[in-house]
């Protein structure tokens, strides 16, 4: 199976940065994107920043020029620079892979995953 394990996450006062990052552990072949979500207390979960195997990057238009998605793809991880945070960023953040090809040990699959998620906090 394939997990993805974040960590980077917790308090910061408005003004500050975080940086979140997650690793996707497994027999990987191939991830073609790979980024973050986050969900608010009684809100939806919704898109934060995505990049691509190529490089490709979409942010929400919330986080554009303060947020920065980053990617080793030989180590199967994605970063999340988050700058000049907001009480609004508060959420749950949960790393995301999706396109993930990999060995079950029987045979191979594609499929998308989620971290567990982690807790990003901004104080006023």
């Amino acid at each position: 199976q394939v997990q993805l394990v974040e960590s980077g996450g917790g308090l910061v006062q408005a003004g500050g940065s975080l940086r979140l990052s997650c690793a996707a552990s497994g027999s990987i072949f191939s991830i073609n994107v790979m980024g973050w979500y986050r969900q608010a207390p009684g809100k939806q979960r919704e898109l934060v920043a995505t990049v691509t195997s190529g490089g490709s990057l979409n942010y929400a238009d919330s986080v554009k020029g303060r947020f920065t998605v980053s990617r080793v793809n030989a180590k199967n991880a994605v970063y999340l620079q988050m700058n000049s945070l907001k009480p609004e960023d508060t959420a749950v953040y949960y790393c995301a892979a999706d396109g993930v090809r990999y060995y079950t040990g029987s045979y191979t699959r594609l499929d998308a995953f989620w971290g567990q998620g982690t807790q990003v906090t901004v104080s006023s």
